[in-house]
């Protein structure tokens, strides 16, 4: 704690210099080993029981989204639009409608 020895303060300096030293090499090598683990294919193991219901699903979502589609070239008013866009609650259903608002405030200004 309180030594008048400089010879003695040298020594512990470069200790503990040492030590964080070596820290930091172990935190490095941690970190590396972490970042360069080879990728597993666990997700699909640990979901292998819901994996087709989620294909599915995605391809119930996808026939979802096509009917929409269809159906949003029919509309020609942005009001409706605007009503749809407000009821609809799946991010991709959104999208489809503010890109269909676009295209018609589109054709309206030319």
């Amino acid at each position: 704690e309180a030594t008048l020895d400089l010879a003695e303060r040298r020594r512990i300096r470069s200790a503990i210099r040492e030590l964080q030293r070596q820290e930091l090499e172990r935190d490095e090598e941690t970190l590396a080993s972490k970042r360069f683990r080879p990728e597993r294919s666990s997700h699909r193991q640990d979901n292998k029981e819901n994996w087709p219901r989620s294909l599915r699903l995605e391809e119930e979502q996808q026939a979802a989204l096509a009917a929409l589609s269809e159906q949003l070239e029919a509309i020609t008013s942005v009001e409706e639009l605007t009503k749809l866009l407000r009821a609809a609650g799946e991010y991709e259903e959104r999208k489809l409608i503010r890109a269909a608002i676009r295209k018609l405030r589109a054709e309206e200004i030319e």
